[in-house]
């Protein structure tokens, strides 16, 4: 399986870089769910899930990722 590496924009992730997995022709997943490492926990435990959505080509090989919505803990599993 390929990788393309996307640069998450908008959200919690605004600005992080992360390899995915591609498909066939190099495009990264339509949506991705996100725990972001660097996120606080929410009270009474966990961490939020952020959704983001395949954006565009970056002209550099990579993608960008569009932020659309954050789920609370324990909702994205």
């Amino acid at each position: 399986m390929s990788e393309v590496t996307v640069r998450f924009v908008g959200g919690p992730a605004h600005d992080l870089v992360r390899a995915l997995p591609a498909d066939p022709v190099g495009e990264p997943p339509v949506r991705w769910v996100l725990r972001h490492p660097d996120t606080p926990s929410a009270p009474g435990g966990g961490v939020p899930d952020h959704l983001y959505q395949r954006d565009r080509p970056s002209g550099d090989g990579g993608w960008t990722m569009s932020f659309v919505h954050t789920y609370p803990a324990g909702v994205g599993q």
